[in-house]
């Protein structure tokens, strides 16, 4: 763990400041200011300068600040380009980034995080105090221009802290861009699956109806008995009860889409491509992620400026533990009389005036407290800092590994789906529908593969979908912007629409 800083203690020479008129103790004043901070000017691009980069290299997309008519104008046009094709999973990210309102309010607090770092650097503002006695010609007017020699003696402390906090600050912004793309893009694949699951459902549907109008028809016939034809329509029935739970779960999946996404009126009839995209040709290398992590995690980033801005702030309270209020400052009395009969009796009057000039000075007596409270709460604040960091560096680890063994494990079990497990589910039905043809098997036998076959279809896309939301989560792990944990979409959107169909057994 890193020692305490020492802060120079600037306030030796303090007591040689010479306060000989008005202009000269204002102007040394100011000077001294100048000299110990120095002015911070704010930035052309409101901060974003840290968000920029990520989004650029991270993310290979742009964000941009609206904060005048022609950029929302601009922004705009870009999304409504990017909304005339189906929408991809980098679209939609490049879309939320534009739109999304919370993004922007994130960018506003971070310039009024640049505005109080520009403030911290200004030199403390003098104090004017006026205090008369007497109204008329019997008065006498006390003037002073003080400022607090403190605050310009640890000035360059106090800047040094804003900086840091406005740099960690930058960085959380950096995260809030992280953060949003992750969660577009883990959105869009669980919108796309909905899709696919409910077109999926739907063909099932009409093939289950076909065969169940044909129940019918050889029932008629006495071909079929009442319990073949019972089993044959109570499976259309089942999923028709299915596709239409589906439908409410590919609305609800798109409405909190489009929330992401920002868009709103005409924006939301947006168009999403027909299924998830296939699995990549080649796998993420998971040999140097964790030193990856540690040294591009925003959020890590961001712990490391607040620890370097709490060490400046064990100092200042060091330097201004004993002493917390130390204001000096140029003094003027004037004051002016009138004395009637002045010169004999029946003279003229006579006024008198006098003008002062000296000091003023005003010191805290630290009667009960000579700062222990002060350096032991900055003391403690710190070490706790530096162990939250260091426990978020671990957690960045462990974070990248999991986050690194999901990925590679739903890549497998994509693979086994598709390679596997649904041809074999493809031959079992199509051998099921010969079979029944010939009189071989009963209804019963044939629903049970269709049924089966339904869930494994439906089981496919959502392994599809986990394994690009595990991919999305494995780069959230390696650059921040959240870690999901494995609640890849099932859990968290409302239970896929096709478990219920492994629990109802025909006739049952």
């Amino acid at each position: 763990m890193p020692e305490l800083a020492p802060v120079d203690h600037a306030l030796s020479g303090v007591s040689a400041l010479t306060f000989g008129g008005r202009t000269r103790t204002f102007a040394g004043l100011l000077g001294l200011g100048l000299l110990l901070g120095g002015c911070a000017s704010f930035s052309p691009d409101g901060g974003l300068s840290v968000a920029r980069n990520y989004a650029s290299l991270e993310l290979k997309k742009d964000i941009v600040k609206v904060n005048d008519e022609g950029i929302a104008l601009t922004a705009e046009a870009g999304v409504e380009q990017l909304l005339r094709r189906p929408l991809t999973a980098d679209s939609a990210v490049q879309i939320a980034l534009l739109k999304n309102r919370g993004l922007q309010a994130a960018f506003n607090d971070l310039g009024v995080s640049e505005a109080q770092f520009v403030q911290a650097t200004l030199p403390p503002s003098p104090q004017l105090s006026i205090t008369q006695w007497g109204l008329g010609f019997n008065t006498e007017i006390e003037r002073s221009v003080a400022a607090s020699v403190l605050e310009l003696a640890t000035l360059p402390i106090r800047a040094e802290i804003a900086r840091q906090r406005f740099q960690a600050d930058q960085y959380r912004a950096a995260e809030q861009v992280l953060r949003l793309a992750g969660e577009a893009r883990r959105q869009f694949y669980r919108t796309v699956a909905a899709n696919q699951a409910v077109t999926y459902l739907e063909q099932a549907l009409a093939s289950s109806e076909s065969a169940s109008t044909l129940a019918k028809q050889l029932g008629e016939t006495g071909a079929l008995n009442k319990l073949e034809q019972a089993r044959e329509q109570a499976f259309y029935s089942e999923l028709g009860a299915q596709l239409a739970k589906a439908r409410v779960q590919q609305r609800a999946e798109r409405e909190r889409l489009t929330r992401l996404l920002g868009l709103w009126g005409r924006e939301i009839d947006f168009r999403l491509p027909n299924g998830l995209p296939p699995l990549p040709g080649r796998l993420v290398d998971g040999r140097a992620i964790e030193a990856e992590a540690i040294s591009k995690r925003a959020d890590v980033q961001a712990a490391r400026f607040e620890l370097q801005l709490l060490v400046g702030q064990f100092g200042l309270n060091q330097a201004s533990g004993f002493i917390s209020v130390f204001d000096v400052g140029f003094a003027n009395r004037y004051s002016q009389t009138r004395t009637v009969g002045g010169g004999g009796e029946g003279g003229a009057p006579k006024v008198d005036k006098a003008s002062l000039n000296g000091f003023t000075a005003n010191l805290v007596i630290p009667i009960y407290d000579f700062g222990t409270t002060a350096i032991r709460g900055a003391k403690e604040a710190y070490f706790g800092a530096a162990n939250r960091l260091a426990e978020r560096a671990v957690n960045a680890r462990s974070e990248v590994r999991e986050a690194y063994q999901r990925y590679r494990g739903q890549y497998d079990i994509t693979r086994h789906y598709q390679g596997s497990v649904l041809p074999l589910r493809k031959t079992i039905l199509d051998q099921s529908l010969l079979q029944y043809s010939g009189m071989l098997i009963d209804v019963t036998t044939l629903i049970i593969d269709a049924r089966a076959r339904i869930l494994s279809n439906i089981q496919a896309i959502e392994a599809q979908r986990d394994f690009w939301i595990a991919a999305t989560d494995l780069k959230a792990a390696v650059v921040g912007g959240g870690f999901s944990g494995g609640n890849f979409g099932g859990e968290a959107a409302g239970g896929n629409p096709g478990t219920s169909l492994a629990v109802a057994t025909p006739g049952g």
